[in-house]
């Protein structure tokens, strides 16, 4: 116990020496001393939305602080601030990058909190020191990454919908355009009739064509957009057909054709890695049981 109680009181003091060391060391900027006695037009208080004071007195600015500096260790240590932007647009997440760093900062500072909730429990039964502060550590690593794990499967996810309602909306596409609309009035229809997560992006690149972008520049920035290989052919293959005039209800079924055999061709491969996968519990577990029961009865006869 005395050991216990020397390594807490050399934890607590080197935490209360860098806490305090690194609120001394955050002085206040020029603009900082100025912002609050200046009044502007656009901002009654004189304050910037990036200058207002924390609100809960000391503590609350510490923790501001504190959020505030690990959310730049995690644009630091993690992806880059355009990739993470890349992947929340593709995503289709309404969160900005500092939202989301914010984010991952409580999924790791809630990781620790369960690391030490463990470590105490740990603790209390005789565990060493060392291997409970490294399980803190894991456990608020731990949080960040499940954090980007969840926002990976949400771009999984989202590119498996697209690739579903592609040739949907290819077919409906055609049908328009062989009805007698344009390219940009098929699309129009569609986005009036339709719904899902392509039809979403279609009024995004509809509200770009009506602001002045070309149809073909919209379609690309959609592939661009959404990351998707298949709708990146198609985009390519419509905006091909629209500036040179070629048939584009024949482009565009040629489109949804393909993307069904694109379809067709990840179902195959998904379903060998389906059966790779079910070798594992038959090689580890089902083999090993039946060899026991095979020659479990012959050793049993021969030490009779």
């Amino acid at each position: 116990m005395t050991r216990w109680a020397v390594f807490l009181g050399l934890t607590l003091g080197l935490g209360l020496t860098l806490v305090i060391g690194w609120w001394r060391s955050r002085t206040p900027t020029l603009i900082g001393r100025v912002a609050p006695r200046l009044r502007s037009v656009g901002d009654p208080r004189g304050l910037r939305e990036g200058e207002r004071p924390a609100v809960g007195g000391v503590l609350g600015g510490m923790v501001s602080l504190l959020i505030k500096d690990s959310v730049r260790l995690a644009e630091r240590w993690g992806s880059s601030t355009a990739d993470l932007a890349i992947r929340l647009r593709r995503a289709g997440s309404p969160l900005s990058v500092t939202q989301f760093r914010a984010e991952q900062v409580m999924w790791a500072m809630t990781g620790v909190v369960v690391g030490l909730v463990l470590a105490g429990g740990m603790a209390a039964q005789g565990a060493s020191p060392m291997p409970l502060v490294a399980m803190v550590a894991c456990a608020g690593i731990a949080g960040g990454v499940i954090r980007d794990w969840f926002l990976t499967r949400a771009i999984r996810g989202r590119e498996e919908r697209i690739h579903a309602e592609l040739p949907t909306v290819a077919d409906l596409l055609a049908l328009a355009v062989s009805a007698g609309e344009g390219a940009l009035g098929a699309i129009e229809r569609v986005v009036r009739t339709a719904s899902g997560v392509l039809v979403e992006e279609l009024r995004w690149t509809l509200g770009e064509v009506r602001t002045g972008t070309s149809l073909a520049d919209s379609l690309h920035a959609l592939a661009d957009r959404t990351g998707v290989a298949a709708l990146s052919r198609f985009a390519t293959g419509v905006g091909i057909a629209v500036e040179r005039g070629t048939p584009l209800a024949d482009v565009l079924h040629s489109q949804a054709l393909d993307v069904r055999e694109a379809g067709r061709r990840r179902l195959i491969e998904e379903g060998g890695k389906r059966e790779i996968a079910m070798m594992v519990p038959v090689v580890f577990l089902l083999l090993p049981v039946t060899v026991v029961f095979a020659i479990f009865p012959g050793i049993v006869a021969i030490h009779l």
